[in-house]
């Protein structure tokens, strides 16, 4: 009786140790992006923008997004670019609340693992006495991934 207790547990031991999983292989890896706006907005939360990480997938958001950040003081011009082709990539838009003091923020990386994508970004404090709401617009290749932003 005893040994068909161990050929039980043993053959339970093995089949919970098999992986069912097709994908286990997967190796996380960097994807190239472009930040293409940095800054903060000066406007004290006037141009309406919530602290926020926004996927933008088409045209009309972009140029709705852009019209709005520059509602205020016109940050756009200091984009590295504004015309995207929306068929081939995605924006990513990352906004801070409102702080008391000078902040930014920058894309550190951006990286594609099995079931989403992770942006790293690196928050900085500087010296200034104006209410500023830091921001980075990033460039990336379309996906259907869910997109985690830390």
């Amino acid at each position: 009786m005893k040994i068909k207790i161990l050929i039980f547990l043993f053959g339970i031991g093995i089949l919970s140790s098999c992986n069912n999983d097709d994908n286990s292989d997967f190796e996380s890896t960097s994807i190239n992006f472009t930040e293409i706006g940095k800054g903060a907005l000066y406007g004290n939360g006037q141009e309406g923008i919530p602290e926020s990480n926004m996927i933008i997938k088409n045209t009309n958001e972009w140029h709705n997004l852009i019209s709005q950040m520059n509602s205020v003081n016109n940050v756009s011009d200091n984009f590295t670019e504004i015309n995207v082709d929306f068929d081939e990539f995605l924006i990513v838009a990352i906004f801070l609340e409102v702080k008391g003091q000078g902040w930014g923020i920058q894309t550190e990386n951006v990286i594609e693992n099995e079931n989403n994508i992770t942006i790293s970004t690196l928050e900085t404090e500087y010296e200034t006495s104006v209410m500023t709401q830091p921001f980075c617009i990033v460039k990336m290749s379309n996906t259907e991934k869910t997109i985690i932003v830390e």
